[in-house]
């Protein structure tokens, strides 16, 4: 029976290679042979997906902005990224639309943007996006500029033919053509007005008489979060929920200032409950690890399916954190599964992060179109086929009980599929299931009169077989841009879980991954942008395009994770060195903050201050929190007072919408306002044993605020004993591993005992 099953196995994933060849082969026959546009020697792997439109696409530069001038064409600019499902929805209705495609080509200039590539552009243009659409926007981005670069109209995905409420692309295109003929002045003329008041707001300076929020501020940033928050599915707001771990980094820094007030347990309590609902969720991929993207329903069921990697890295430290705080390993087992996911798919051989996995991809290797979720979905029948093992035989029953029981009811799977109508208005799901747990291990063995220890089993190889079969499936698309800012985020997840779990194997990544970071993406004491795995040739490329602030600033706060993950102070040097680099660059001398972009590129309108964190952090808050700990670290304390002008310039956001607009800068004026709380020096060799057995003690500890820093007393060239000459006097006594703790600028009487450690990070 196993030889035969085996056989039938081998035969299945022969016909189905044949299937999918002879697909390709269908696909490449059905669609005409079309002529690359300039698209084709981008390296972007957004922009290559357009190398192939009937459009005559340009990239974003001078070639496209002479041709409109000569031409005197608007510019049509569309924004997307490559893992983006309604990007690749407009592409096909419209963008592989021939009659579009000529449209476009007649009347405008049309220019595509990678808005991971260039965040620069796709922040002056959305801003507009949002202005005219009262504060929406989302990708792919369509925007009509007038041949300097002006915006006069633009929405985000548009339909090719007009359907209800919502204008076709084709209509439009063809109204604006004849309005650019027959009003250009006017349109012109209001652009003018447009950027004008765009960059009135952009300009971003505190009042006169500004000054540094009033503590109240993290106050009201929890109470806003409170008001949001979902007591029955957890999250905040309603559907579609985001994981938003920025707000988990507040919430728990709230927590660790005051852990025995009603705020404090009130923001641990809502944290770990949207934790457990999110990885119980069918947002969490329960069969290939890693999280998507969002859900489209308020219970974290059914997902946007795309995968990105700042979303691993940050929920990753949330995980983490939760795990620090609560010592239950559920946390640190989520966190364990979201570093496998990205070690096996996510990472470059030469030490990177890949950028995403997306959403969409072919059901079969027959099918000629892609379904999002496709990959990740499943039929009770395929389960059936796939889970045979039988559990038990029931005394008197005439069925067995198999693998496939239990793991349906454990994940809620139905034989219709357990997607409703509501939650899938474009009909792709119909039918499948989306992983989701909907009973406890105990509720099961108790059903089915099997030990807990049999459910779990079942669960466990249930997961796994249904990964081996998940791999015989096409593939979606990864986009394998290694993007400077977000390999700074999964540096940090790597070296915190290093420090947490103990796990000597994700110091070992984290530090792969900043020395890939360091020889292949910081080029002439100038970090780039990111770089380029090319599929074809198999080989990286670094990006023309310079590093953003949110670059800098990433980047910096993994490698102060990365100091109190390895130690190695080689990494607080380069985090010195990239501060002062950002503060040369981004500093508005002027107002203060940190512009997105570097001056000098004559394209852009103007220069943006990021001032919202939402799905990633912005540089302005993550930037507060390094300079602060950067001026404890090395005794800058310039830079202490530049963290102080951007909590001043900020204050208002802070004091009025900080919980739901900038909950890290929030978060990071609360480090500041207890920094250098507490100061733990341990004087003592980190290979050697006692050391390590202090460090482990720390590790184990949430210490948001803390400066952690280890000295060996017989390093002459000591980094750290250079800047600070507090260190100096610090010795180990009677040769052994001592800790120093201060807290308030008051010191306690160091320690050799682990237990004595605790007792004074704990008081």
């Amino acid at each position: 029976m196993t030889r035969g099953r085996g056989f039938f196995l081998r035969s299945r994933g022969f016909m189905l290679m044949q299937q999918f060849r002879r697909a390709k082969a269908l696909r490449m026959m059905a669609s005409p042979v079309r002529t690359k546009n300039r698209l084709a020697a981008e390296r972007s792997p957004y922009l290559q997906q357009h190398a192939t439109n009937p459009v005559d696409w340009y990239p974003w530069g001078e070639e496209a902005f002479e041709k409109a001038k000569k031409e005197n064409k608007p510019i049509f600019l569309s924004v997307g990224y490559s893992t983006c499902h309604w990007c690749h929805v407009m592409e096909r209705e419209s963008f592989e639309n021939e009659k579009i495609g000529a449209l476009l080509n007649e009347h405008y200039v049309s220019i595509k943007v990678d808005r991971e590539e260039r965040p620069d552009v796709d922040k002056v243009y959305m801003t507009f996006i949002q202005a005219i659409s009262g504060g929406g926007g989302g990708w792919p981005m369509s925007v009509w500029l007038t041949p300097q670069l002006k915006p006069f109209f633009g929405g985000t995905y548009f339909p090719p033919t007009s359907v209800s409420y919502r204008p076709g692309f084709a209509a439009i295109l063809t109204d604006i053509a004849r309005q650019w003929k027959e009003k250009q002045g006017k349109i012109s003329e209001q652009s003018t007005a447009i950027v004008h008041a765009l960059q009135e707001n952009a300009a971003m300076s505190a009042p006169k008489d500004a000054k540094l929020p009033s503590r109240d501020c993290i106050h009201q940033s929890f109470r806003q979060l409170h008001e949001r928050f979902d007591a029955e599915h957890g999250g905040f707001g309603s559907s579609p929920k985001f994981p938003q771990p920025t707000t988990f980094n507040f919430l728990f820094r709230v927590y660790a200032t005051d852990p025995s007030s009603g705020r404090g347990t009130r923001s641990l309590e809502m944290s770990l409950f949207t934790l457990k609902a999110m990885a119980n969720g069918g947002i969490h991929d329960h069969v290939a690890q890693g999280f998507h993207r969002y859900s489209t329903d308020r219970y974290w069921h059914v997902p946007h399916f795309e995968k990105m990697l700042y979303d691993q890295a940050q929920l990753c430290v949330a995980y983490i954190d939760a795990y620090q705080i609560t010592g239950d390993e559920f946390f640190a087992d989520v966190a364990r599964d979201i570093l496998t996911y990205v070690s096996r798919d996510l990472s470059d051989e030469e030490g990177g992060f890949y950028s995403a996995e997306d959403a969409d991809s072919y059901p079969t290797a027959g099918d000629a179109h892609k379904r999002e979720g496709a990959f990740c979905v499943w039929t009770a029948d395929e389960i059936d086929l796939v889970l045979t093992d039988i559990v038990k035989l029931p005394e008197g029953a005439s069925t067995p009980l198999t693998m496939s029981h239990v793991f349906c009811e454990y994940y809620g799977v139905k034989r219709s599929g357990n997607v409703s109508p509501d939650q899938d208005p474009h009909k792709e799901l119909t039918g499948k299931n989306v992983l989701i747990v909907r009973h406890s291990v105990s509720e099961l063995a108790e059903k089915f009169n099997i030990s807990e220890e049999k459910v779990s089993q079942c669960l466990h190889i249930g997961r796994q077989k249904l990964f081996d079969e998940r791999k015989k499936r096409p593939k979606p698309h990864r986009d394998n841009k290694i993007i400077t800012s977000w390999n700074g985020l999964m540096i940090s997840g790597f070296a915190r879980a290093a420090q947490a779990l103990g796990d000597a194997s994700y110091l070992e990544r984290a530090e792969k991954a900043a020395r890939y970071v360091q020889s292949q993406l910081f080029v002439g004491k100038t970090l780039k942008r990111n770089s380029y795995r090319d599929p074809e040739i198999n080989q990286l490329s670094v990006s023309k395009v310079d590093g953003f602030a949110d670059d800098y600033a990433f980047l910096i706060h993994a490698l102060l994770d990365l100091y109190e993950a390895s130690f190695n102070e080689d990494w607080i040097k380069w985090a010195v060195e990239l501060q002062e680099i950002q503060n040369t660059l981004f500093w508005d001398e002027v107002h203060s903050g940190y512009y997105g972009a570097a001056s000098g590129d004559s394209s852009l309108l103007m220069r943006m201050k990021e001032d919202h964190d939402g799905a990633e952090p912005s540089a302005n808050s993550v930037s507060a929190y390094n300079l602060v700990k950067l001026a404890a670290l090395v005794e800058r304390k310039e830079w202490r007072e530049r963290a102080e002008k951007l909590f001043t310039l900020f204050s208002d956001r802070m004091e009025k919408v900080g919980g739901l607009a900038v909950p890290e800068m929030v978060g990071a004026f609360t480090m500041y306002l207890h920094t250098p709380a507490q100061q733990i020096i341990i004087a003592g060799d980190p290979t050697h044993d006692d050391t390590k057995s202090m460090l482990e003690c720390v590790h184990s500890m949430f210490l948001p605020n803390k400066i952690l820093i280890v000295h060996q007393d017989n390093s002459p060239d000591s980094y750290l004993k250079s800047q600070l000459q507090s260190l100096k006097p610090l010795k180990p006594l009677n040769s052994k591993a001592t800790a120093y703790v201060c807290k308030d600028f008051t010191c306690s009487l160091p320690t050799t005992n682990v237990s004595e450690l605790r007792q004074q990070l704990n008081s």
